[in-house]
């Protein structure tokens, strides 16, 4: 392996990572407001700006082509589509929206989509953690309307490249000085292996057993749990060469 660069930058997954809904893992993913505020009542220190979401991506795409969203989201992510034309929608954007994931709704999707609407994925998660267990995510449900319409979503969020490089652009940072943490094999630490960093996966949150022998190459490091992969990075990458 090329040697490494003093490390310069950490990205952190959050849900599944440091917290499960409204519970702290390290005492026991939103809009970027909500988030904070979710954040800030679980007693992290930080600033709203240090938060990069997917769904400023997702509306930055959506201002550059100048389309009219059906926008499959949550409820409270729709803060951050303000101001965006919804009426009489040209273009289908699928985040996490179980409220939305009925036959109907996913069929007004399928004929926007079959008329030639562009299909755009916040991300293809296949599941994530609840505090009930493990739920399906956006991934299955836009990958069904790709297959119904013989098309291909545009996906803005993990594992994309381009997510961790925007990411890593805002805090003026180069791939090789940067190491990703999440408890996604595939989307936080093969994501970021596929931009240039490293990659540390946790045992929390969505990580089941042997999900680290299914990525190549694999994780640099697998953690029981965040403060563990903190250590290993302050003992041996922090100002490493």
């Amino acid at each position: 392996m090329a040697s490494r660069r003093a490390l310069k930058a950490v990205l952190i997954d959050l849900s599944g990572t440091l917290h499960i809904e409204e519970n702290n893992l390290l005492t026991n993913a939103p809009v970027a407001r909500t988030l904070f505020e979710r954040l800030l009542r679980l007693n992290f220190d930080l600033q709203e700006q240090e938060i990069f979401t997917s769904l400023t991506e997702a509306r930055n795409l959506l201002e550059q082509r100048a389309v009219r969203p059906l926008l499959l989201v949550e409820e409270s992510a729709l803060e951050d589509f303000t101001g965006l034309e919804t009426l009489d929608p040209n273009a289908v954007v699928i985040g996490l929206a179980p409220d939305h994931f009925n036959y109907q709704t996913l069929n007004k999707a399928f004929r926007l989509i079959l008329d030639g609407a562009p299909l755009i994925a916040i991300h293809k998660a296949r599941y994530y953690k609840r505090k009930d267990g493990l739920a399906l995510g956006p991934g299955p449900f836009v990958t069904g309307l790709e297959y119904a319409t013989d098309t291909q979503a545009t996906v803005v969020g993990k594992p994309e490249k381009v997510l961790f490089l925007e990411a890593l652009q805002d805090l003026n940072c180069s791939p090789e000085m940067a190491v990703m943490i999440g408890d996604d094999a595939r989307d936080d630490v093969g994501g970021a292996h596929n931009a240039g960093m490293l990659g540390i996966l946790v045992k929390t949150g969505k990580y089941r057993p042997g999900d680290e022998g299914k990525i190549n190459p694999s994780p640099h490091l697998t953690c029981d749990s965040f403060p563990e992969a903190v250590n290993h990075i302050l003992e041996h990458l922090f100002g490493s060469k």
